[in-house]
């Protein structure tokens, strides 16, 4: 006996899932068990998970606020351990990674969440694109 299956649908419905890139990664690195962070293409934090938050010593009000703002205490590699210059802000993975659109990866290395040494961090960022422009990045890190 022939058997017949009859699908409609309606061309008008949009079949892509809700809410933009940013806002899928961010909620999926909200939930990670992987030292991650994602910002916007201001470089605002717009999420981060739990282990990022105790490796790199911050607190949930991070969340809405620039990593220009002091809330990652980036250092130099000088024995000094001197605050990072303005100018080599921009060559840091998640920011390299939206100026670019490309992948980017290198050692950041930061105030340690003690208050202790400094850390010395292993960043891999991409970019997330809204279309064809970034319109953020998703960053992983690894304590070296």
């Amino acid at each position: 006996m022939p058997h017949v299956e009859l699908s409609v649908s309606d061309p008008h419905v949009r079949r892509t899932p809700v809410g933009s890139s940013l806002d899928q990664w961010a909620a999926a690195v909200t939930d990670a068990a992987e030292p991650c962070l994602v910002i916007d293409a201001q470089a605002v934090i717009v999420a981060l998970s739990e282990s990022c938050r105790t490796l790199l010593g911050l607190d949930r009000s991070a969340v809405g606020q620039s990593l220009f703002d002091g809330v990652l205490r980036l250092l130099d590699f000088s024995s000094a351990a001197s605050t990072l210059a303005d100018g080599e802000l921009n060559k840091i993975p998640p920011l390299l990674a939206l100026s670019s659109g490309r992948l980017a990866r290198g050692l950041l290395r930061v105030a340690c969440a003690d208050g202790g040494a400094a850390c010395t961090l292993d960043a891999i960022a991409t970019p997330l694109l809204d279309g064809e422009k970034p319109a953020g990045s998703l960053t992983f890190f690894s304590e070296v």
